[in-house]
């Protein structure tokens, strides 16, 4: 009697393949149509902010640059890379060398197309980053808020804030100050000048410091031109300074504080609405002196870019606006001790708007 075939043990192999497996193959495939697959020194592009939801993001920041894109620069046109004529056209008998050009062909064909817009990671959540190509990101992003500002038309749902990045360097002290002696000067370098102040955001970076980055840039931009002068209400340009990671992102922008710092949800809102009212804006304190409201910020101390003619008491709280007691503007002054250069002037009036999100 035949003994029944035992079945070998099946291998390990079978095994269905782990989630991470996936995950590595989907983002190979992510930028097949050519070009950098991730933020990275050397990239012109538009650095966007979203809520929770990147996929939605990404289309609608496809759909409002195309339309604008081709508005501006008319309708795209594909950019093929140059490939090399083919090893086999050739009677070079060098194995070698044939070789090289026919691996040549392969790299080119498999990056023939570069699209105007494409999306690659940004190394933050929230956060996408849209690489350009053969546009000038500034002027785009400028057109699309001025467009929106004055007909007030929404046109986005999960977009927030839509910052054009000129120029990417690495997120290193050193690294920035070369790159911006040279990057800003379009800007600020004589005989062109202007009122000027710097904003600042680092995300999933902790090595740089945010004064010290301001200081130094702020030093650039005097070193420039003496003339250029710190103005935090209603500068003539904004320079934005956008860290990811190891990735310094840098622009100057137009416009800044018209257009809400870039915000399209809030830059399509009417002013007459009493909630679109800027939470900076003077109200009247109950000693019928002006007091500024720091929406959730802390007591906010002498700001030194305002002069020392302008200074006025920040309340704590809402409860003191009714109680404190109206104080000399020499008073204000004095307690904010001597008034510092112009390195020191450049600071944000708060951390970030909260209504971005970012």
């Amino acid at each position: 009697m035949a003994t029944p075939v035992q079945q070998p043990p099946q291998s390990s192999g079978g095994k269905r393949k782990g989630k991470a497996q996936y995950v590595q193959a989907k983002r190979a495939r992510r930028c097949d149509g050519g070009g950098p697959r991730q933020l990275e020194p050397g990239l012109q592009g538009i650095l966007i902010t979203c809520n929770m939801n990147e996929r939605k993001c990404v289309e609608e920041a496809y759909s409002l640059l195309n339309e604008y894109g081709d508005d501006m620069y008319g309708p795209e046109k594909f950019t093929d890379k140059e490939q090399q004529p083919s090893g086999s056209e050739g009677e070079d008998d060098d194995m070698e060398a044939a070789l090289k050009k026919e691996v040549g062909d392969i790299k080119a064909s498999t990056e023939m197309k570069l699209r105007r817009f494409q999306s690659v990671e940004s190394g933050a959540n929230n956060v996408v980053f849209i690489r350009t190509l053969g546009i000038e990101p500034e002027k785009l992003v400028h057109h699309i808020l001025q467009d929106m500002y004055k007909t007030k038309k929404k046109k986005t749902r999960v977009i927030l804030r839509m910052l054009p990045i000129s120029g990417t360097c690495k997120a290193f002290l050193e690294d920035m100050k070369k790159y911006a002696e040279t990057f800003l000067e379009p800007w600020f370098k004589a005989p062109n000048k202007g009122t000027f102040q710097i904003v600042y955001k680092s995300r999933n970076n902790s090595h740089m410091n945010r004064e010290e980055v301001i200081k130094e840039l702020a030093g650039i931009v005097g070193s420039l031109n003496s003339e250029n002068k710190v103005d935090l209400t209603n500068p003539q340009y904004t320079v934005v300074v956008e860290i990811i990671k190891a990735v310094c992102c840098l622009s100057v922008v137009k416009d800044y504080m018209l257009f809400r710092k870039y915000n399209l949800q809030e830059v399509v809102k009417s002013v007459k609405d009493p909630s679109q009212l800027n939470p900076k804006q003077p109200v009247q304190a109950g000693n019928g002196k002006e007091a500024k409201l720091e929406s959730g910020d802390k007591l906010n101390q002498h700001d030194p870019a305002e002069g020392t003619n302008n200074q006025q008491v920040v309340p704590e709280n809402n409860e003191e606006l009714g109680q404190a007691k109206p104080r000399s503007e020499t008073q204000v002054v004095n307690e904010g001790g001597a008034k510092p250069e112009l390195e020191s002037q450049v600071t944000e009036r708060s951390e970030s708007n909260e209504n971005d999100l970012s």
